[in-house]
């Protein structure tokens, strides 16, 4: 007889928890719960109870489970909740998540492509992916994600949960985990999530002992009271209040008719045997004996491999047929010992991880250890020789053998899988099960498996470990084959300290790595080393120019060898290199070091670096043309690796081509999609680099307060600190005092911006130097044709941004030398070529306009009138009313623009508020002087004065404090 509860009994408060949860799901406020206890203590009751009740709201339900046989399997539980429900509901395909796809191929089988890697790049991206995925499935009604077990979960996947927990909160999905208690990082981030208020946690304790005589009735089915007391209280002391531990001890007890059923109800032996097992061990060897011999085998050799274990293994290693393994299999599923797993068509598990447990221990050790080395035996001798052992099974092989008491040969397999698993990118799985194989390797084998897991750790983020776990390896003889493979582990932590912007770190490693290689190191470490080097002198503050020169003899040098010996990814980092230090050359041979990197990483398959390519390549046409063309290829390169944070780098440089384009609402929805979701999975370049992009629209749309906000963000998130300076000085800054008509703090700002650059190796080329500072000096005076010459003779010339400034700068030269033909040619010409450019090209007549008006050259009061229109229709004020009043000054009859009323809020309309009034409304949110008012809107102080009076009247504000903060609520309000 089977003795299970088919109710929940003593958990009415986690009961009441988890339906509040499901409760707020449904509503969009999501939350995470999770349920900690002893084995068999109810946790998994608790989430199927969970999983019932969703159901029956008509929520999605997404269940995994972490494997208890001690392999790391990346991602495992999560990949099995996303089957569970895919497998019956089909895959989603809403339009969303067509960019997040690529990132979850690694969970979704149907989402794979030959491109895409076995693992993630970041352990971010899978899980910003994973919670737009959840948000998609919860849309309408809320969604359920349970994952059990996650103390035996992989690194990876508790990484992924605890970004899950602390971003769920406004999303509607609930989260539920159930985890023992046991020392690791499922605890930890269960723990630490409860004092970040991101999570509940709910402890489950024994059930009391009135629990244990109502889960006894459950399990009799019968009422409370007809539970024999002796049977109670003997339960109650032997099961310690575990329901799972209860319940065996309670079957055992009906299989020896110890406990029956009479005329007068349910009677337990007054007589008891002083041998009857008293603990589940025992009980369950009692069980195993009265089942058919070759079901007690199929259920030993079960619990040798696990917990849970493959149904083709299971044949493999017992050698049963078909019929007769299913046949035993249905027969220990009827006895309620082992169950199918719902998760995978292949697997079965036992009803409970104690079940496998305590089969184990019921044999005497050397018959366990005899049984796992015969599997470990049949696992490494596959039917089809040329077959290769997938990571799992050698996993499985590992545990087996050190069951058998074999370490050395268990840890060689650990390693090989770590190895595996670093190459793929799955570094934390990697750096587990690499310290599980060093802890067990020969003294002669561990030497080789501290190098690669330094490598992992490296790789991980962890690199004062890494560079411990190398620098305490024993002495080895320089240029010798252990030194090489040492260097080259150093060469690789280097590597990653670099581009961690960790100048200090990498060159250690380095120097550690040429005295390993001795004075005559093979031509591809050098090559390597070189590599890593000349991507050092690129850091802020850490290279001159003739140090710049040497770095692009050494990378071009590098490059070559690289390819030459078959090293494809050094040759791919030395080409990225050359490709910035040649633009200074011109942006043709740049391009052409890409197009090589673009080559190497397509014929040896390497698609990060292949997407890498395709982005500067697509950065550098859209720099010269304007045109993001090339940007949106690399873009679906990009979303076919499935690289969020390559994908958030275009959308970046996206958003700033529609700006510069004058197309700010796009960039205002590119950048809205990716700036928070940059900050969450830690993209730090990509975060300031869509900051910037804000704050340049802003900008450039006149917007200063907005402005101010986004660079307020941005020197938060490190952008004083970064390679962006001169883009915020010039690009940015600049720009944003042109549209306010503040020429002398435009030209502040650019001579910031000329001055990092000159303290700083510096690729970017749209701060300004090249274009609007020119022309400005132009206009001031301060450079003449020669300063001109010097500047179009530089690579930033080309580009079509600078260019729009550039010619313009040589039409009013040549206007000053009286060549006024070639003037206004000059002027057709660049208007021709500014067409993407609309913003520029109309601020570059508004400031030619003038020296053309002086110097008598041109159509200045045509271009005037054109500006105007853009700069009115645009919202920039400022910059419109200074083409108004320089026409004005011109003797040119101007009419006043009374539209706009269309810009003023409702309230304001309704009490009179007229375009000019609104115009000063708008300023004051700054809290500027009568003075700047009327510097800006080309008015006199006398008239803002008048348009004050008037707002005060109209608003009934009682002062200019209060107009003040009108003026600042509605300004936030739109």
């Amino acid at each position: 007889m089977r003795a299970t509860s088919s109710v929940i009994v003593g958990r009415d408060s986690e009961i009441g928890l988890l339906g509040r949860a499901l409760d707020g799901a449904a509503r969009g406020s999501g939350s995470a719960v999770f349920l900690m206890g002893e084995a068999g203590i109810g946790k998994s009751r608790l989430a199927g109870e969970c999983a019932y009740r969703a159901y029956g709201l008509d929520m999605p339900v997404l269940r995994g489970r972490a494997t208890s046989t001690g392999l790391v399997v990346p991602f495992r539980p999560l990949a099995e909740a996303l089957s569970s429900r895919f497998r019956a509901a089909g895959t989603p395909d809403d339009e969303e998540l067509l960019p997040y796809r690529p990132a979850l191929a690694s969970l979704v089988p149907e989402w794979r492509s030959g491109a895409a890697p076995g693992y993630p790049d970041s352990l971010i991206e899978l899980a910003e992916a994973l919670l737009r995925l959840l948000s998609v499935l919860g849309r309408e009604r809320g969604c359920v994600i349970l994952l059990e077990d996650l103390h035996d979960a992989d690194t990876e996947t508790v990484a992924v949960v605890e970004y899950l927990v602390d971003n769920v909160a406004e999303l509607p999905v609930l989260l539920v985990a159930t985890l023992r208690p046991d020392p690791g990082p499922a605890m930890d981030l269960a723990h630490a999530a409860e004092l970040r208020g991101t999570a509940s946690v709910r402890e489950l304790g024994p059930l009391g002992d009135e629990a244990v005589r109502d889960m006894i009735a459950a399990c009799l089915e019968t009422g409370r009271g007809e539970v024999p007391q002796a049977a109670h209280l003997l339960l109650a002391e032997r099961a310690g209040g575990n329901p799972y531990v209860l319940e065996v001890l309670l079957a055992d007890l009906l299989d020896t008719g110890r406990l029956g059923r009479t005329d007068e109800g349910w009677r337990l032996a007054e007589r008891f045997d002083p041998t009857v097992p008293t603990g589940i061990v025992r009980s369950w060897a009692r069980r195993l004996a009265r089942l058919d011999e070759p079901v007690r085998t199929l259920l030993l050799t079960a619990a040798t491999l696990g917990g849970r274990f493959s149904v083709s293994v299971l044949k493999e290693v017992t050698g049963f047929d078909d019929r007769s393994l299913f046949a035993h299999l249905r027969s220990a599923s009827e006895a309620g010992i082992i169950t199918p797993d719902g998760a995978a068509h292949d697997q079965y598990t036992f009803r409970h991880v104690l079940t496998a447990e305590a089969l184990r221990a019921s044999l005497p050790p050397a018959e366990q250890a005899a049984l796992a080395r015969h599997a470990a035996d049949v696992l490494e001798a596959p039917a089809d020789p040329g077959r290769e052992l997938s990571d799992e099974t050698r996993q499985l092989v590992a545990a087996l053998r050190l069951a058998a008491g074999e370490e050395a040969a268990a840890a060689r397999q650990l390693e090989l899988v770590g190895r595996h698993m670093l190459a793929a990118g799955a570094s934390s799985s990697a750096v587990v099960l690499l310290e599980r194989a060093r802890k067990l390797a020969a003294d002669d084998e561990r030497d080789a498996v501290t190098v690669s897991l330094a490598v992992a750790q490296a790789q991980s983020g962890q690199l004062d470990t890494a560079r411990a776990l190398l620098g305490d390896l024993a002495p080895v003889p320089a240029g010798s084959p252990a030194a090489e493979v040492r260097a080259e582990a150093l060469v690789e932590v280097a590597w990653v300290a670099a581009m961690a912007e960790q100048r200090e770190e990498a060159l250690l490693l380095t120097r550690a790595a040429r005295a390993l290689l001795g004075a005559a190191p093979l031509p591809e470490h050098q090559a390597a080393l070189a590599v890593v080097e000349g991507h050092l002198t690129l850091l802020p503050g850490h290279a001159g120019r003739e140090e710049l020169a040497e770095t692009e003899r050494s990378a071009r040098r590098a490059a070559l060898i690289a390819e030459e010996h078959r090293k494809p990814v050094v040759a791919c980092r030395a080409w990225q290199l050359l490709a910035l230090l040649s633009r200074e050359r011109g942006f043709d041979e740049a391009d052409a070091c890409l197009e090589r990197m673009l080559t190497v990483s397509e014929e040896h398959r390497l698609p990060v670096w292949r997407a890498e390519a395709l982005v500067r390549l697509g950065a550098n046409a859209f720099m010269r043309t304007g045109e993001a063309t090339r940007l949106e290829t690399a873009r679906s390169a990009a979303r076919e690796l499935g690289s969020l944070s390559l994908l958030q780098h275009i959308d970046g440089m996206l958003a700033m081509q529609a700006v510069l384009g004058g197309g700010w609402e796009r960039a205002a929805e590119i950048v809205g999609q990716s700036v928070e979701a940059s900050a969450r999975v830690r993209n730090h370049a990509a975060h300031r680099y869509l900051l910037l992009v804000r704050a340049t629209s802003a900008a450039h749309q006149g917007r200063s307060r907005e402005r101010d906000q986004a660079l307020t963000r941005l020197r938060r998130a490190g952008g004083e600190e970064s390679m962006l300076v001169p883009l915020q000085r010039g690009l940015c800054q600049a720009m944003g005092a042109l549209m306010e008509e503040d020429r002398e703090r435009a030209l502040a700002e650019l001579d910031a911006a000329l001055a990092w650059e000159r303290a700083h190796p510096s690729f970017f080329y749209l701060s300004g130097r090249y274009g609007l500072r020119p022309l400005l000096r132009v206009l001031s005076g301060e450079d003449d044709r020669a300063a001109y010459r010097e500047t179009l003779a530089s690579p930033g010339a080309v580009l079509a941004w600078n260019r729009v400034f550039l010619g313009m700068a040589d039409a009013v030269l040549l206007g000053r030398e009286k060549d006024r033909a070639g003037a206004l040619r000059a002027v057709r010409a660049t208007g021709e070529a500014a067409r993407v450019f609309p913003q520029a090209w109309h601020l570059a007549l508004r400031l030619t306009a003038e020296a053309a008006l002086a110097d008598g050259w041109g159509e200045p009061v045509t271009w005037l009138r054109t500006a105007e229109e853009y700069f009115y229709g645009a919202g920039v004020q400022p910059v419109a009313a200074a083409c108004r009043a320089t026409l004005r000054q011109a003797g040119v009859t101007v009419s006043q623009r009374r539209g706009g009323r269309e810009r003023i809020p409702a309230e304001l309309r309704g009490v009179g508020v007229t375009p000019r009034e609104h115009e000063v409304f708008v300023l004051l949110a700054e809290r500027p002087g009568n003075q700047e008012i009327a510097r800006r809107l080309c008015i006199s102080p006398r008239t803002v004065e008048k348009h004050l009076a008037s707002l005060l009247a109209k608003t009934g504000c009682a002062d200019r404090a209060a107009l003040c903060v009108l003026s600042a609520e509605n300004t936030e309000e739109d």
